[in-house]
């Protein structure tokens, strides 16, 4: 199941956005740049880098996010994301005994494909397991014969032989990740990932760290989310033709926020 926690994030977010742009609009010096930045004159400045398209102040601040139980297809996914820091756990170091997966929606709900799909994971569990053992059991034979002592020997051939079985190892197969990015980066994120075009379960996970960061800085993400929440949508022929749905989801989502 997937798991998302904000770890942490940029104390003030949108009061430093509001300094940084108040750096570029006015004569100010550095020991008053924080002056008068009240509740009030914060939202006015942030409201303005929205309205003539100034994305750059908004970079000095950023969110960290522990996520876990997602799929190594989102992985593969979310790091396309280049702006963005990631922190992965390793199939190289920790040993995917009895691993976890995600079930993709579609397949859940029918019965037959469900069985297959089960049936395809505990085979691949089975082959992991048999795959480590074989190599283990000879990279072992080959430490020893160098003349390694046996813990040392036992030790190096489980790291090796788990690299090298993960490749049999699914997409379905979960992971942990810790992410960082700046508020700019995830505006972009969100735009790309809302999006009802999106895949499945990157859409979820988008959705769910938008929430967080809206939850945290409201002003500063009021106009994020899928093009079509706050204009028109981008996607062409391709469009889901849903955007009153999206927004009227979008709207909710804020005023659940803010209770």
């Amino acid at each position: 199941m997937m798991k998302v926690r904000l770890l942490a994030h940029t104390p003030e977010p949108e009061r430093l956005i509001a300094a940084a742009a108040k750096n570029c609009y006015s004569a100010v010096d550095v020991d008053g740049i924080l002056d008068g930045l009240t509740e009030e004159k914060t939202q006015s400045f942030l409201q303005m880098l929205t309205e003539i398209g100034h994305e750059s102040p908004i970079e000095h601040v950023s969110f960290t996010f522990a996520i876990e139980g997602v799929s190594r297809s989102l992985l593969a996914q979310i790091t396309r994301h280049r702006m963005a820091s990631f922190s992965v756990q390793s199939q190289r170091y920790v040993r995917e005994k009895g691993f976890e997966y995600v079930v993709p929606p579609e397949i859940e709900k029918i019965p037959a494909a469900k069985e297959q799909f089960l049936r395809a994971m505990e085979d691949d569990q089975r082959t992991y397991e048999a795959l480590t053992a074989a190599l283990m059991e000879g990279y072992l034979k080959e430490n020893l014969e160098r003349g390694l002592p046996e813990k040392t020997a036992r030790s190096q051939a489980e790291k090796k032989a788990i690299e090298d079985a993960r490749y049999v190892l699914p997409n379905a197969c979960t992971t942990r990740i810790v992410m960082t990015a700046n508020a700019r980066s995830l505006q972009n994120f969100f735009r790309l990932r809302c999006c009802r075009r999106a895949q499945w379960e990157i859409r979820a996970l988008a959705e769910e760290m938008y929430r967080l960061v809206y939850a945290v800085a409201p002003t500063l993400f009021s106009h994020a989310g899928p093009p079509c929440v706050d204009g028109a949508c981008t996607e062409g022929k391709m469009s889901c033709g849903r955007a009153a749905e999206v927004r009227a989801h979008y709207e909710a989502l804020r005023r659940e926020n803010a209770e």
